[in-house]
């Protein structure tokens, strides 16, 4: 055992043991071991280690900090959902009026020219049209064809060209909207036989049209619409009678193109002159149940030339 080793064994524990008397016999039965007075032992010494803790400001300082620091980190978790959220409603409401007013849109611009009526702003009526086209207004230079008379009831007419499909509904000529020409009134519509093909159109009975149109055009309407604001919908309305005052929407089907908890419409127009078409105007506001809203416009150019 080397110097080291030894030093280690060196213990408060040994140099008590080296104190210790070995027993006679007279002190075999003693109980406690006889120590020699000329030996002092050494009390252990431990040595000191340095203790810290917390004080109440700092434990206060540093609960304040990971508060601002939960704090920061929520906002910094929950705003980006909560603005993809609000942008996924937004979206929502935006495409629902989107899709309503290109079909509005689609339905105005085959109206019957002059046929668009708006009742409080929030009715907006037409004459769809699925065809035209111009009718003989002369023979031809070897005196055949079939001539739409102005000058007293008449039944049939040549097409000049062809139509699109064989035609079926209203036949409607030089369209005015006032009481001279009103398809709406009736005295410049007439309903079309079966027996029409796409070249040469038979009414179902002679009618003598009010005016000629300048350009010999005519209009085949086959049903009216109605758009209407109502109860949160906007509803489309058609395939009904065609009459001079504003249909009853209340016993009249319909289609709902769009709704929310709170829809608005506002619709506008402003008729054409002879030298430009007219325009109407169309406002949706969608409103949701979190009160997010959308408010879309769309002006739609009408073809005024009857």
């Amino acid at each position: 055992m080397n110097y080291m080793q030894h030093k280690k064994l060196d213990s408060p524990i040994i140099s008590y043991l080296r104190c210790v008397k070995a027993p006679s016999e007279s002190m075999v039965n003693d109980v406690l071991p006889v120590v020699s007075k000329s030996c002092k032992i050494s009390p252990p010494k431990f040595k000191a280690q340095n203790t810290h803790g917390f004080t109440l400001i700092e434990l206060i300082m540093v609960i304040v900090i990971v508060g601002i620091m939960a704090t920061i980190t929520t906002d910094i978790i929950t705003l980006p959902i909560k603005s993809y959220i609000d942008l996924e409603r937004r979206t929502t409401l935006v495409d629902s009026a989107e899709m309503s007013l290109r079909r509005m849109q689609r339905d105005i611009r085959r109206a019957l020219p002059n046929s668009i009526r708006i009742t409080s702003g929030t009715v907006i009526e037409l004459l769809h049209t699925s065809d035209g086209g111009r009718y003989r207004a002369k023979l031809a230079s070897d005196g055949s064809g079939n001539i739409l008379d102005f000058t007293s009831a008449d039944n049939s007419f040549d097409v000049l060209g062809s139509l699109n499909a064989i035609p079926n509904g209203e036949l409607v000529i030089y369209n005015l909207g006032s009481t001279t020409a009103d398809a709406y009134a009736g005295n410049n519509r007439e309903t079309i036989a079966n027996i029409s093909t796409i070249n040469s159109i038979t009414l179902s009975s002679a009618k003598l049209f009010p005016l000629q149109s300048p350009q010999q055009r005519f209009f085949i309407v086959d049903t009216p619409i109605t758009y209407s604001c109502n109860s949160g919908e906007l509803r489309r309305y058609d395939n009904y009678s065609i009459s001079s005052s504003a249909p009853s929407l209340g016993s009249l089907s319909y289609n709902v193109q769009a709704s929310s908890n709170n829809l608005t419409c506002a619709f506008k127009y402003n008729a054409g002159t002879a030298t430009r078409a007219g325009l109407v105007t169309l406002e949706i506001t969608l409103t949701d149940d979190e009160g997010e809203s959308a408010k879309l416009i769309h002006q739609v150019h009408v073809d005024n030339m009857p």
